[in-house]
């Protein structure tokens, strides 16, 4: 399996800010130790790419350092040439990951997620919406190839909801937004995903399974005539019980059996997935990391298995 990133841009926030860029890193060397995921760089995403989904003034504003002060309030860190290469290789490490997904069943970004982006601004520690241009991409790549519409589904797990990906999607049937979050948790003011489930402040492992189970087989039912080409699953190790954000109380148990669900599910029905980690803000890095990691065990697993049902398992990935 594959898997990019772009940790090598980790941006240099000010001193005492709590957002946990270091994970990454330490993601990416936890996962130099498992052997059939191999690590590839982030490529970044062009202008063009970008604007996909974002409005060519936020590009433009985003590259060159216009953003007014406001805008970078409300992405959560001062812009940089960092930040806006970063933000780039960000989207990069997800397109990348979607285009492997779609030649060998199961690919990673590393990081990714970036759910709070709109089309016109960025928020919540997300500047450019990776799942929102990496599926407009994979659609315009698809259609110049085999002249076809790639029908695409967002699994966002994330505790917080997918906002700017719900508005970015509105109204467009060829991608189908599953947003599982909390309901009392930012964005305080949701926008409307094709499929919504809000959960209570302090919900465990049973409740989210059985609020999980419901929502995937409403996202199959809406596809009944077909299974979705492509899959993004936005794997957030947020909802567990030790977030300081999260406000869940999955345990870790319970946040392996959700991405073995997800996993199961897309592989059963023949669609590719791309993963993303998207958020978590653990107090102990160790354990968030860990938490990520066995996400990206599981699709690797995965990945064994769709190369097996597909008669490749002796490919060895040259």
């Amino acid at each position: 399996m594959q898997a990019f990133y772009a940790d090598q841009f980790v941006l240099p926030l000010p001193e005492g800010h709590r957002f946990p860029m270091s994970k990454y890193a330490l993601l990416r060397e936890r996962v130099a130790t498992e052997p059939g995921i191999r690590l590839r760089p982030a490529p970044a995403a062009s202008d063009g790419e970008l604007a996909l989904a974002h409005e060519p003034r936020y590009v433009t504003a985003v590259a060159e350092g216009l953003l007014s002060a406001a805008e970078q309030r409300e992405i959560g860190f001062p812009w940089s040439p960092r930040m806006a290469e970063r933000a780039r290789r960000s989207v990069g490490a997800t397109i990348a990951a979607a285009r492997a997904a779609l030649e060998e069943g199961v690919a990673a970004n590393l990081a990714g997620g970036t759910h709070h982006a709109y089309a016109f601004k960025g928020s919540g520690y997300c500047v450019f919406n990776d799942v929102a241009v990496a599926a407009r991409l994979m659609q315009a790549e698809a259609h110049r190839r085999a002249r076809r519409q790639l029908r695409v589904a967002v699994i966002d797990l994330d505790v917080h909801q997918g906002n700017g990906t719900a508005a970015i999607f509105r109204g467009d049937d060829s991608v189908f937004t599953l947003s599982l979050h909390g309901a009392r948790n930012f964005p305080f003011r949701k926008e409307a995903s094709d499929l919504d489930v809000e959960l209570p402040d302090g919900c465990t492992d049973d409740a989210y399974l059985e609020a999980l189970d419901g929502a995937l087989e409403r996202l199959w039912a809406h596809h009944a005539d077909a299974p979705p080409g492509l899959a993004f699953y936005l794997a957030g190790a947020d909802p567990h019980e030790n977030d300081r954000l999260g406000r869940l109380k999955l345990s870790a148990r319970g946040m392996a059996e959700r991405d073995r669900r997800v996993l199961q599910a897309c592989r059963e029905r023949g669609v590719p997935v791309a993963l993303s980690m998207a958020g978590g803000y653990g107090n102990d890095l160790a354990q968030m990391v860990e938490l990520q990691f066995r996400t990206l065990q599981l699709a690797q697993q995965s990945w064994s298995a769709w190369l097996a049902r597909a008669g490749t398992a002796g490919w060895d990935g040259s």
